[in-house]
């Protein structure tokens, strides 16, 4: 499912227009995506917990030349499913 399909069916889950369910998408994409960047977690009940993970720095090697590179440290986000995801994908 993409995001075009995703705002086809909040729509109709919740008896939206398109454009509002559009809007509502975004909104909270743009608040998970804010809340992470601030380093704080995002956790939905009965779906799961959105987190800010650290990446150390660490020798890479580039596949074309065989050259070991280093990489930088990053912050990378994570997602952990909570129980009721699990279950409903069983």
């Amino acid at each position: 499912m993409n995001k075009a399909e995703l705002v086809d069916a909040v729509a109709g889950a919740a008896s939206l227009s398109k454009a509002d369910a559009g809007r509502a998408v975004d909104a909270v994409l743009s608040s998970i995506s804010s809340s992470l960047s601030n380093g704080q977690p995002v956790a939905i009940v009965g779906f799961g917990t959105f987190s800010v993970k650290h990446r150390k720095a660490r020798a890479g090697r580039n596949p074309r030349t065989g050259e070991t590179i280093q990489i930088k440290a990053s912050n990378v986000p994570g997602f952990k499913a909570g129980k009721a995801l699990k279950e409903a994908v069983n």
